[in-house]
């Protein structure tokens, strides 16, 4: 795993910011990790998980050899013996049940992964099951259903313009800890201070007073759950007062009278809303004057927003509150990125398309509607372990590991240790693998070439940028996507034999198949020798926005244009879309799509009762995801996998920090540690996702010494969002007690 001495450019792949590194390596080893102060899109700024990747790629735990399972025990093995059994393992179940017999869950390190993301889609059309899966199912899958509906794309998602904005109101989200999700913003921290340096103001409504929360103007403190009654309230307060301005959205805008109609009963007025959420009314009513006052502002919403019963409904109104205050699509308001590839809105006619649909099919046991292509992972363990036509006997995990990440965990777990057959991809052998049959790792992220196909998408400033391996792979360890092709082949039923490169050849042709005949040949010409995702890359530069059109602009991106900037070329600011962005039928924003306006009515009466406390998520900058508590440059210090629970609350119940709590769900019951916090809302407790390794049959030497709780093993995985069926992690009913004293 030597490489070459020198200092290399790369991304960080291990949250949506994409930083830029440097990466130096001496005597065939990395030695030292820094952001890099070129790069277009981070200029410098890189958070502790930039710098772990240099402990990643020596970590001892970490895969680099196919394993397969031989007398009940995961052996290391080669390329084709591994890719043997899996088509000795996958085939007959097809064969004899179908491809749904045959589930894909895919995880979040995988998109980041350039050679697997390219030919996700070819693996589902080669699999033909319905049964796809994926991490955005627990998080973010409401936020593109309403900007789906909305703009006709279901990537087309509004971004706050950070840089230039005068007001930002933050809404169940933490970007000093995310750096943005679904937004890419690296600095983020920078540049909210930035903002109010330059006297705009910072808003946050967030049950805890979270990283963000301390650098706010402003911070209210709603009951978790409750983000509905507040949007809505804000859009009958800016409807009723007359404050209404379109702006720049003026003439593409359909459904405005639906929308008045809607919230102009009083289950919607500020004082409806204060009783359901505990904002006082006139807190409710100025925050929505002042966004109309503001000289530009914008709203942003998360995974507090998106992981509850009315998720989908508040991420629309998010979306409906940037509309309706003449902030959309203006500099300083919520505009759309122009990525240079990958885009559906770039591509096809401007300004109009087929649209968004939902429900296609539905899952079989719970009914739960199709989005994206994709089932909730919610429902992944009932639909193996619920007998009859159609069970799920076989996943293919891609980067994933539902063992920690799915709620209700503990029948998950038992799912997976049902299944027949589990092949997964991973460079660990971790709470989910341990099932496995065959484990395939993948290059480490700085032994890959990388490109950012989704999250360029997201970003408030339009780059381009190409990162190829720092380092080699080590002997045995194939690229991404020659294991996506070879997996392909066998699910496909080409089997093991198949070659691999005629394979991507046929699939290239697909990806123009609506490019007239007589203009492929010198398309193709254009990108060859390139194959496979490279070639898919120049493929989607050239015919971007930005490209060269395979000859037709000389001075367009190339990709050889882009490596030849190994710290990116800046594209510019984000610049007003409208109407080009939108893809919806009408060619119109739909500010009231039915399935919404019906949602906002069924929240209205919505009488889900509470428990003594409500749970929420949490995440840290150095463990936004379950793999990478393996490394001890991101687990030391003080512990922080912790109740957090507000002083007053603590002492009602007789607990004081270091003391153990029992937290108990109506499916499950855990021990945490206590931590007072006078930042949580009372009757609000928090604990943080992705932790839980103490479970036999994982290797993972680390993160076992400091396994920390899995708050998932109280989360109902039948507490759904009642439009995409997403799980409600945010808004868990518990019970706590004393389980004992710090002895400390």
């Amino acid at each position: 795993m030597s490489g070459i001495d020198g200092v290399h450019r790369h991304a960080c792949t291990l949250c949506e910011a994409g930083c830029g590194l440097t990466i130096t390596v001496e005597e065939g080893a990395v030695t030292l990790i820094r952001g890099d102060r070129d790069d277009v899109a981070s200029h410098g700024y890189l958070c502790p998980k930039g710098t772990a990747l240099k402990e990643l790629q020596y970590d001892p735990d970490r895969l680099t050899r196919p394993m397969v399972r031989e007398a009940g025990e995961l052996r290391a093995s080669d390329t084709t013996a591994a890719f043997t059994r899996i088509e000795s393992l996958l085939r007959p179940i097809i064969d004899e049940h179908g491809p749904d017999s045959v589930g894909i869950v895919i995880g979040n390190p995988a998109v980041h992964r350039t050679g697997i993301v390219l030919y996700l889609l070819d693996l589902i059309a080669a699999l033909g099951s319905r049964n796809v899966f994926s991490s955005a199912s627990l998080d973010q899958i409401p936020k593109q259903t309403a900007v789906g509906k909305m703009f006709g794309d279901f990537y087309s998602l509004p971004v706050p313009d950070i840089d230039r904005t005068d007001l930002l109101i933050v809404i169940g989200a933490n970007p000093v800890v995310s750096n943005g999700s679904m937004w890419t913003v690296p600095d983020a921290k920078g540049r909210l201070r930035a903002l109010r340096d330059r006297g705009g103001r910072l808003v946050v409504i967030d049950p805890r007073r979270s990283e963000t929360a301390e650098l706010a103007d402003l911070h209210l403190a709603p009951m978790p759950g409750s983000d509905v009654y507040l949007l809505a309230a804000m859009v009958h307060t800016i409807i009723a007062e007359g404050l209404v301005d379109l702006g720049a959205a003026a003439d593409h805008v359909t459904g405005f009278e639906s929308l008045a109609a809607a919230v102009a009963g009083a289950e919607h007025c500020a004082e409806s809303a204060a009783a359901r959420c505990g904002i006082d009314a006139s807190q409710i009513r100025q925050l929505a004057r002042e966004l109309c006052a503001a000289p530009s502002a914008a709203v942003y919403g998360r995974m507090g927003t998106t992981t509850q019963r009315h998720g989908t409904v508040t991420s629309w109104l998010i979306d409906v509150l940037n509309v309706i205050s003449g902030n959309l699509d203006r500099p300083g308001g919520a505009m759309f990125s122009r990525p240079p590839a990958f885009a559906g809105n770039t591509s096809g006619e401007p300004g109009r398309g087929d649209g968004v649909a939902i429900g296609r099919y539905h899952s079989r046991v719970s009914g739960i509607p199709e989005v994206m292509g994709q089932l909730p992972l919610a429902c992944l363990a009932e639909e193996v372990l619920t007998p009859g036509p159609g069970r799920i006997r076989a996943l293919i995990t891609i980067g994933a590991n539902p063992a920690l990440s799915t709620p209700d965990s503990a029948t998950m777990q038992r799912a997976l240790a049902s299944l027949e057959s589990l092949v997964s991809l991973d460079i660990y052998e971790n709470e989910t693998t341990r099932y496995a049959d065959v484990i395939i790792p993948g290059p480490s992220p700085l032994e890959d070439a990388h490109y950012d196909v989704f999250f360029s998408q997201y970003a408030v400033r339009n780059t381009a940028r190409f990162s190829p391996p720092a380092l080699p792979a080590p002997p045995g360890i194939i690229d991404d996507d020659e294991t996506m092709l070879r997996l392909i082949a066998v699910v496909s039923g080409a089997g093991t034999a198949a070659n691999i490169d005629a394979l991507d050849d046929e699939l290239t042709l697909q990806l123009l198949a609506d490019v007239p005949d007589e203009h492929r040949p010198a398309i193709l010409a254009a990108v060859a020798p390139r194959q496979r995702s490279m070639r898919r890359i120049d493929l989607a530069l050239r015919s971007g926005p930005y490209g060269d059109g395979f000859g037709a602009n000389p001075d367009g991106l190339t990709l050889a244009t882009i490596e030849r900037a190994p710290s990116g070329i800046d594209l510019g600011p984000l610049s007003p879309r409208l109407p080009e962005v939108l893809r919806t039928p009408s060619g119109r924003i739909e500010l009231a799509p039915p399935a919404l306006i019906a949602a906002l009515s069924q929240a209205a009466t919505d009488t889900t009762a509470g428990g003594e406390f409500t749970l929420i998520g949490r995440r840290h900058l150095r463990s936004n995801n379950s793999w990478m508590h393996n490394l001890r440059v991101l687990t030391k210090g003080a512990e922080r996998c912790t109740l957090l629970i507000h002083p007053a609350d603590a002492h009602q119940l007789g607990l004081a920090d270091g003391d153990v709590a029992e937290i108990i769900s109506d499916v499950g019951r855990i021990e945490a540690p206590v931590e007072t916090d006078d930042g949580m809302r009372s009757g609000v407790v928090s604990l943080p996702h992705g932790w839980g390794h103490d479970l036999a049959g994982a290797q993972l030497q680390v993160a076992a010494e400091r396994p920390g709780i899995n708050m998932n093993l109280l989360l109902d995985a039948t507490l759904r969002d009642t439009v995409t069926g997403t799980a409600a992690l945010n808004c868990t009913p518990v019970r706590l007690t004393r389980a004992r004293r710090n002895d400390g």
